[in-house]
């Protein structure tokens, strides 16, 4: 009998999906709210929703993409809004293109919260299993076989085994053959995956000790509190938690003892020692590979944070490790409030296969095969945040080619989505990929303000935003315009405010007065109807209209490319002139539009001119 939530169960399906974390959820969400009958099939019941890192949701650009999957319609903002223990808005002394939330949740209730969403679902079926192989019809993929199922069919399939795949985790000298926090791995799947043709590539991450709570003094640590104002991701049903219900973080550092003992042990690391193949995340390094690399640094920032309110533990961040068990114990008590410290978890490094994404098409769909789709840390990211967007983007191009539709594609200037799944499908990886501002060149049209702006026309359009939601953001953006445009017609001279006195001498409009930086809204007009998130997006629009209109003047410059598409060519040794390095590039990856051309390494102004001048030629 098939180990399910939901039966009876078929063996037939509309989607598969392989894998019940940040990636598989999504995914599946997607497919069944849009009618499909899903088959979420994973390793174990622990493994579904785990938060096996970092207990928290968000942060730098990573907290945009969660605001970016709720305004298409995803489960992730709703998640983190359900099971918040502390939530703060980052960057805020910096411009608005870098403001994003990072929300401290409760790992356990987030886990409950999914399980409980999907026994509520009547169109998932979740299913305890291994797969080890996919079922092919010439290149076509039409289901999976699994360990104890056998045989599962479905018309479209989701890859999205995370960290599983031929995991291996390691503390000093030991390895074990298992996935996160000692949980089953998958063990056939790699060498399906690698007969089918794909490129594998072996990826390395890991996480820090957690320690006890009442060992830790609290009194030599700073207080990290949330942020006193009204925050949450969702944008329609908010759910905010109040400042006084917020458990605090805390914050320590590393000190000249903390790396002595790294520095001593250094070839008693796993990834020093040779014992890990795989790369490792470079935006996100071990605490041994920090005092390698920043040696000249006298110290390292640790956060010390709840992981749940049912848990007596803390988790560290910043002190990602896999010293041995006895380094671990010193270099943790070497730490200012850690002395006394007791260890209810040691750090492990995790290295998985995962594939090189240049194979995958941008709706992450196999370029090799049809049907198949892979998201998440299998195509070489880290984070919770890039996991699920990805899953979404799956999800929802599964179940546009269920409906003869194209798929959705974002572009670099729409959303980090976009960002990231071009980087990927254009540009591949070394080591695990992890968002970041910097990789946006159009960050102040990419706001955490303006994700419903962006993307919900997306989200409607496809049916995953309701029509109450959606005429509710229709009304709100009605009541923007309309005070915009008081602002623009009004002058300084015409108010009757008398806060307004002191710039009276002028005869400029209010839409001018509100681009000084010390000037609110609130302090020109009433405000009635608009919600918070309208009040500050005005704001936003008018004291940086001027970057903003240089922006998208660069934006429209980027996108003429991107709107010519390459679609017709087929194969670029065809093409005269072009540099063999040019073609080779150009064959494998198969770029969609000139714009994708343009963004490949080595692709130079030349070789652009000649696929132009071909297209123009050949239409």
């Amino acid at each position: 009998m098939i180990p399910s939530y939901n039966s009876p169960m078929p063996l037939i399906f509309d989607v598969i999906v392989v894998g019940a974390g940040h990636a598989g959820l999504e995914s599946a969400f997607v497919c069944s709210r849009l009618g499909y009958c899903v088959a979420l099939i994973t390793l174990s019941k622990a493994s579904i929703a785990l938060v096996p890192c970092n207990p928290s949701i968000g942060g730098p650009a990573k907290g945009i993409v969660t605001r970016e999957i709720d305004a298409l319609g995803g489960m992730q903002a709703k998640a983190a809004d359900a099971c918040c223990l502390q939530i703060k808005m980052l960057n805020t002394s910096k411009g608005p293109g870098v403001w994003a939330l990072r929300s401290q949740i409760d790992k356990l209730a987030y886990q409950k919260w999914f399980l409980k969403q999907i026994k509520e679902n009547p169109n998932i079926s979740l299913i305890i299993d291994e797969v080890e192989s996919l079922i092919t019809k010439k290149q076509n993929v039409v289901g999976v076989n699994c360990t104890i199922n056998k045989k599962i069919q479905a018309s479209k399939v989701i890859v999205t085994t995370g960290t599983y795949l031929n995991a291996i985790s390691h503390i000093g000298t030991i390895s074990k053959k298992e996935g996160p926090q000692a949980l089953k791995r998958s063990q056939r799947f790699s060498q399906n995956l690698k007969k089918m043709g794909f490129e594998l590539i072996r990826l390395k991450t890991g996480t820090p000790p957690r320690v006890v709570t009442d060992s830790i003094n609290f009194k030599k640590v700073k207080m990290e509190k949330g942020s006193l104002q009204k925050l949450c991701f969702n944008h329609f049903k908010k759910k905010y938690l109040p400042i006084k219900k917020q458990l605090p973080c805390y914050l320590t550092y590393t000190n000249k003892q903390t790396h002595k003992i790294i520095e001593k042990n250094l070839k008693l690391s796993a990834m020093y020692s040779g014992n890990i193949k795989g790369v490792g995340p470079r935006y996100c390094p071990s605490i041994e590979d920090k005092i390698v690399r920043f040696a000249n640094k006298p110290r390292h920032q640790i956060f010390i944070e709840p992981e749940s309110i049912k848990l007596d533990t803390m988790y560290l961040q910043g002190l990602s490790t896999s010293l041995p068990e006895r380094v671990q114990e010193a270099l943790i008590h070497s730490v200012v409030g850690l002395e006394s410290a007791k260890i209810a978890k040691y750090g492990y490094a995790i290295e998985y296969d995962a594939i090189n994404p240049i194979q995958l098409w941008p709706s992450l769909e196999s370029k090799q095969y049809h049907n198949l789709y892979f998201a998440g840390q299998i195509n070489g990211t880290s984070g919770y945040e890039e996991a699920a967007c990805q899953g979404l983007m799956a999800g929802i191009n599964a179940s546009l080619s269920l409906q003869k539709k194209a798929p959705l594609i974002l572009k670099r200037n729409e959303a980090y989505i976009g960002v990231l799944i071009d980087d990927l499908a254009t540009k591949g990886i070394t080591d695990p990929y992890r968002l970041l501002t910097s990789r946006a060149e159009h960050r102040l049209v990419l706001r955490n303000d303006n994700a419903i702006d962006r993307l919900i026309k997306y989200g409607y359009s496809i049916g995953l935003i309701s029509q109450k939601n959606y005429e509710q953001y229709l009304q709100q953006q009605k009541l923007i315009k309309k005070i915009i445009t008081q602002l623009k017609i009004t002058t300084i001279k015409q108010s009757k405010l008398t806060a307004l006195q002191k710039y009276k001498n002028g005869n400029h409009s209010l839409y001018q007065l509100l681009k000084r930086p010390e000037i609110k809204l609130k302090q020109l007009m009433k405000i009635d109807g608009l919600t918070k998130d309208s009040v500050e997006k005005i704001e936003i629009l008018i004291k940086f209209d001027g970057y903003i209109k240089h922006q998208q003047k660069n934006i429209d410059k980027f996108n003429k490319y991107d709107d010519i598409s390459l679609k017709k060519i087929k194969n670029y040794y065809r093409l005269k002139n072009l540099s063999l390095e040019a073609k080779d590039k150009l064959n494998s990856i198969k770029p969609l539009t000139l714009g994708q051309a343009k963004r490949i390494s080595g692709i130079n102004l030349v070789d652009l001119m000649i696929i132009k001048y071909y297209i123009d030629h050949h239409e």
